[in-house]
């Protein structure tokens, strides 16, 4: 796979073309031979034909030649083509149709910057092209405007390429549409476009092209997750994961050199140089110094410096490109990456503060960041960083790479700084979180392995090392109890004091949590998570602080009422996305399983469930969130509903299947088995079963009906979804209110676990 088969490929389609044109000739009057040609546009046009393009021809005609033998001819050529397989996408114009239509539409003007002589009388094709190129420098600023809005077009349609799970290859930002708007900004002399930049992400992306080609013998650039294994192999690359990293990285490329030229040519003053900055000094009049060796140029901060005396002036310009919301000139990136080979260890007191800036100017953080990284500015600053770069993260939580997650999450920080005492650390911490990522154990322990030598380099103190260490190792603690530990239980209060014992460090973690979170995307995090996160701090203060955890929850009196009337209860107060449910009713074996196969075929996904006994009734309360086209919740309809359910009027398990089969068949990606594990010392009246398993509608109602065989009962349930992962975990008891012993509690995960791997709704 390579240039040279595309270009092959093309060649061969000429031929066939030609002689295809040639074999057309003979059917028509001998005057009108010499008043055709046949030309390739777009992509076949630069010789890039992999095996599921188009042909994209135009037929070129000097208006001379009658309708009869023009249709005749081009049929001739047409037929044979579709018989055989081909993807044809064709015009029949003549010259001044072909410039009129150009005038008014960008997509076709940029694809005559293509066009390739293949049959017939070449003076038209020659024609077409010199006028094509002429008009398009003459129109170039409104045709790059119009490129832009394209490229915006098509990213708001096809996502970024660098961060898609399953991108488009052509039509994604960044990708070869892109690449085929830089070609043509390049050719209206209005700014320079240094195309060399990225040719090595073209043949990247042109490759995993054709290999998709190929593979599915279909013209789709959708590489899609089950085909990435094989376009990997087919290229050489060692796994999935590696080919994905390199087409990341070559749409960050192709992705940052546009973003460039659009800014540079919006800096366009007619009769101006082109763009470019090397260096030249202060003293040049059309540079304003902002800083020690930092100007402005052209609306860019340039290094005007010499990096070799003053090294610092590297993050001394970026912080104030950040600050100022102005991009970092490409050319001084170019240039500090030339002069620069390592920076001073430790860092200066200067450099950290200029570190810091950096990090918590906000949103222009990540346009200087990517700038340096373009540059492999990054890997000077922090060796460490280029293991991560474009480091994919194949998973439907994240939606991107390992890199740009990190700096995400620092984007997240800064809004953040002004609510905890030590602003420096939080950002610090953000940035370098998932450090650890793509490397065998624990990431957040070995990320926090490695970045201790990182703060090192960069000069923090010993304390702050450790408090950013803890931080790091720890980054997931607070979403992990929160969402599925019972906050009620001191146990779980007692189990975050145990590792987080100073009000700094829980308040920095807090922030840290929060920007992981939203940085992570909306299936990560919510207001709902938000929430219980916020709740469980507050908890974890007041015992730090020593005021010590608030009693367990009582009934109150009506709850006891409802308790001792023997009757069957349900009421609801909504919460912003949450709605909690108030059910009470009489206790008996598997109820748990029963109120949840009713929720579930109500339209609740359940999030918790808390159920504790008075009087001979459960008194259960469960946090639920509505599908998404499901109708209002009427309270008095869903408490009708319950008791229907509750009396067996209602066939909960017939209703279950029901619903299920309504319900796309099972995804064919293949997933690994439910797991349940004890946790031992995880409650303070209860032992923990935590679950991990795929997700599937129902699965609270199957682990209820598996419970209840076990002959447990369920104190508490909390259940937390990870894109198609769920992770449930159960207090159970005793039938009597005891805790199970480690053996009993083992034999019982065991029977859960067999009962989910063979149960199905």
């Amino acid at each position: 796979m390579g240039t040279r088969e595309r270009r092959g490929r093309s060649y061969s389609a000429d031929a066939h073309l030609a002689s295809l044109f040639n074999d057309a000739l003979l059917n028509i009057s001998i005057s009108s031979r010499g008043s055709l040609a046949l030309a390739a546009v777009g992509g076949y046009g630069r010789g890039e034909l992999s095996p599921g393009s188009d042909l994209d021809l135009l037929f070129l005609h000097n208006g001379n030649i009658p309708e009869a033998d023009l249709t005749k001819a081009v049929e001739k050529i047409l037929y044979p083509l579709w018989d055989s397989g081909y993807s044809v996408d064709h015009s029949v114009r003549t010259r001044s149709e072909v410039k009129e239509i150009a005038d008014t539409d960008g997509r076709v003007a940029l694809g005559l910057l293509d066009i390739r002589w293949v049959a017939g009388n070449r003076d038209l094709v020659d024609t077409v092209e010199s006028v094509a190129l002429m008009d398009w420098r003459k129109n170039g600023a409104r045709w790059i405007n119009e490129l832009r809005k394209y490229s915006q077009e098509r990213s708001r349609r096809s996502g970024e390429l660098a961060y898609l799970l399953e991108p488009d290859l052509k039509e994604s930002r960044g990708g070869l549409r892109d690449i085929t708007a830089l070609r043509g900004i390049a050719k209206t002399d209005f700014v320079t476009v240094e195309l060399d930049r990225i040719a090595k992400a073209e043949s990247t992306l042109n490759n995993a092209r054709e290999a998709l080609h190929s593979i599915t013998g279909k013209s789709s650039d959708r590489l899609s997750f089950f085909e990435q294994d094989k376009v990997a192999e087919l290229l050489g690359y060692k796994d999935a994961d590696e080919l994905m990293l390199n087409i990341a990285q070559s749409a960050r490329t192709v992705d940052y050199l546009s973003e460039t030229v659009f800014h540079r040519f919006d800096q366009y003053r007619p009769g101006a140089k082109l763009f470019s900055f090397k260096g030249r000094g202060s003293n040049d009049e059309n540079v304003t110094e902002i800083a020690k060796g930092v100007g402005i140029y052209r609306g860019e901060v340039v290094i005007t410096g010499d990096l070799e005396i003053d090294p610092l002036i590297l993050l001394r310009a970026a912080a104030s490109a950040a600050q100022r919301g102005v991009p970092l000139s490409i050319d001084s990136c170019k240039l500090a990456k030339e002069k620069l080979n390592s920076f001073p260890e430790p860092w200066p007191r200067e450099a950290r503060e200029d570190f810091v800036a950096l990090l918590g100017a906000g949103n222009a953080m990540a346009q200087v960041w990517e700038a340096l990284d373009q540059a492999e500015l990054t890997q000077i600053l922090i060796p460490e960083w280029n293991r991560i770069r474009s480091l994919p993260q194949r998973n439907a939580l994240h939606r991107h790479t390992v890199d740009r997650h990190m700096v995400e999450t620092a984007l997240h920080a800064s809004l953040l700084t002004r609510q905890v005492h030590r602003p420096d650390l939080l950002l610090v911490s953000a940035l370098l979180h998932d450090m650890g990522k793509g490397l065998p154990g624990d990431h957040s322990i070995i990320g926090a392995e490695i970045i201790k030598p990182i703060l090192q380099r960069m000069g923090f103190s010993e304390n702050d090392v450790s408090i950013v260490e803890t931080l790091v190792m720890h980054h997931l603690l607070l979403a992990t109890v929160a969402t599925r530990r019972d906050l009620d239980d001191p146990t779980a209060i007692n189990s975050v004091c145990e590792l987080i014992s100073d009000p700094l460090t829980i308040e920095l973690l807090h922030a840290l949590s929060i920007s992981d979170g939203q940085a992570t995307g909306n299936t990560a995090w919510s207001n709902w998570k938000a929430s219980l996160v916020a709740d469980l701090v507050n908890r974890v203060k007041k015992q730090i602080s020593g005021v010590g955890l608030p009693p367990q929850p009582e009934f109150s009196e009506s709850e006891k009422d409802l308790a001792k009337s023997g009757e069957i209860h349900l009421s609801l107060i909504k919460r912003d996305e949450i709605t909690e449910l108030l059910i009470i009713a009489p206790d008996r074996p598997g109820l748990l399983s029963i109120v949840a196969g009713f929720l579930t075929i109500s339209r609740l996904n359940v999030r918790s469930a808390r159920t504790r006994t008075f009087a001979n009734s459960a008194v259960m309360r469960w946090l639920v969130l509505p599908d998404v086209y499901a109708p209002d919740i009427s309270e008095s309809a869903l408490k009708q509903s319950l008791i229907q359910t509750l009396n067996g009027e209602l066939d909960i398990a017939e209703k279950m299947k029901e619903r299920a089969s309504s319900y796309r068949s099972a995804s064919p990606i293949p997933v690994p088995p439910p797991i349940v594990e004890v946790i031992h010392d995880g409650a303070t009246e209860a032992t923990v079963l935590d679950v991990r398993s795929h997700d599937q509608m129902g699965l609270l109602y199957l682990l209820g009906k598996a419970v209840t065989e076990a002959g447990v009962d369920v104190r508490a349930a909390i259940v937390s979804t990870l894109g198609a992962e769920a992770c449930d975990s159960l207090y159970i008891t005793e039938v009597d209110g005891r805790p199970l012993d480690p053996k009993r509690a083992l034999a019982v995960a065991q029977s859960i676990e067999q009962q989910l791997r063979a149960n199905k709704i």
